[in-house]
């Protein structure tokens, strides 16, 4: 059981806050362990599994990245440890900014700093902006259209994470 089921929630990139956090307490007080003290050994472990699952299912749906990995991984489009080959396109403007950071490792100059961080930060404004229309596409579009959205959805992701480990390159620069 996913914990879109588990929730009674339709598959969706933006989940109902208010709802989710109206099951996850109505499921806490159903699923507590301490309820089922005198239960079988069996009962108590499905009771502390289900426990466990809305624990879970919550951190999911309290977190828009992790959302964001969980429908795309609910859809088998992505895997641990995956190599995604991102555009090429993407990966030569990477490379001009991967080319500012190793000259910032020899020299830590705040204004190139400052400089590849704005770069970054567009490039991040961005795919964050697209990222959000892909998602309120895939939560009105009909099953034919969902799976190129996620395809599209995955990209982006890949994309936002390559940004973020540059962000914290970055970020170490500055705090130099």
């Amino acid at each position: 059981m996913n914990y879109f089921e588990f929730y009674e929630l339709p598959v969706t990139f933006n989940v109902d806050k208010a709802a989710v956090k109206k099951k996850f307490y109505e499921l806490s007080k159903r699923y507590h362990p301490d309820f089922y003290v005198n239960e079988s050994q069996d009962k108590q472990q499905e009771i502390l599994e289900l426990s466990t699952l809305n624990n879970k299912a919550y951190q999911v749906f309290s977190d828009a990245e992790k959302i964001t990995h969980y429908v795309l991984q609910l859809n088998d489009l992505i895997a641990e440890g995956e190599k995604y080959q991102l555009p090429q396109e993407f990966l030569m403007d990477m490379m001009d900014i991967n080319e500012q950071l190793m000259e910032l490792e020899f020299d830590a100059d705040p204004v190139a700093i400052a400089k590849a961080t704005g770069e970054v930060d567009q490039f991040e404004t961005a795919i964050v902006g697209e990222m959000s229309n892909l998602k309120q596409s895939f939560d009105t579009a009909g099953d034919a259209d969902k799976k190129s959205i996620l395809l599209k959805i995955k990209d982006l992701w890949y994309r936002k994470k390559y940004l973020l480990r540059i962000k914290d390159s970055l970020n170490r620069f500055a705090s130099r």
